[in-house]
């Protein structure tokens, strides 16, 4: 199987990526990842969409909307943060802007004069130490290569921090079997108790939802997509019901069934 993932190699993407892929290549944006799945480049692509601390990844979610693709698995895999340099003293700590905002008590306390440099990737970052001795990284420990040495480890806010990856495939590999489900629902309204009349399907079947999250559309201001995860494959006749139930009450905008998958845990 080949993978397409954000690069370059050695991030926390690569790690997920490199679970389900013997071959896995790199992009340098989640919407890029997307449409090499869209084209037929690559057979699957694997998208960060939920980090424990910092929330769901925007630029992924709005992916999802632009193009048709398929949800069939997500990995979750836990984040141990270090802080790699060839010396200790430094002036900059490179690294992803979501990893920086997630080790923010490790660098207020221990860098706080240290400038913050927001770069496309964990292993930008590290590519910036190698050449710089004056600047860290926000980086996975193996990541220390070389010149460069693990100055801490742990620094996350959190030891429960990890993310969750969706690996996408072409619109027509969809799947209704799994045991989680994810849709996305442009209603193209805004009245008082639209919300409540899109979740109330779902209560009404004893269906969970493990995640609500809302985008501006982009079409006007005010103006929502909403992303669902649900406890339940769409083989399901409950959860086929429920989204019946959505599509009828969003008869002027639209609902996508993203799939259904299940979820595995890659430590390493």
């Amino acid at each position: 199987m080949q993978a397409v993932t954000l690069g370059p190699a050695g991030t926390y993407s690569h790690r997920a990526a490199a679970s389900i892929a013997d071959e896995v290549s790199f992009r340098q944006s989640v919407t890029a990842v997307v449409e090499a799945v869209v084209e037929g480049v690559a057979e699957r692509g694997v998208v960060p969409i939920e980090n424990s601390i910092e929330g769901s990844v925007g630029e992924s979610l709005d992916a999802l909307v632009e193009h048709d693709v398929a949800v069939v698995r997500e990995i979750v895999t836990p984040v141990r943060h270090a802080l790699i340099a060839r010396e200790p003293d430094l002036e900059t700590i490179a690294s992803h802007p979501q990893a920086l905002a997630q080790c923010r008590t490790f660098l207020d306390g221990e860098y706080p004069d240290a400038a913050r440099e927001a770069v496309a990737s964990t292993a930008a970052g590290v590519d910036l130490a190698r050449e710089d001795p004056s600047v860290g990284a926000i980086a996975r420990p193996g990541a220390a290569e070389g010149d460069l040495r693990v100055l801490a480890e742990g620094v996350q806010d959190r030891d429960s921090n990890a993310t969750r990856f969706f690996v996408l495939a072409p619109a027509a590999e969809r799947s209704r079997a799994g045991g989680k489900s994810s849709l996305v629902i442009y209603p193209q309204a805004n009245y008082p108790g639209l919300l409540l009349e899109l979740l109330e399907p779902f209560a009404e079947r004893d269906i969970n939802l493990s995640r609500i999250e809302s985008r501006p559309s982009g079409e006007r201001l005010g103006d929502y997509v909403f992303h669902l995860d649900v406890e339940a494959g769409l083989y399901e006749r409950r959860a086929e019901a429920a989204v019946d139930r959505v599509e009828s009450i969003v008869e002027s905008g639209w609902v996508r069934r993203l799939g259904s998958y299940d979820v595995e845990h890659v430590v390493e």
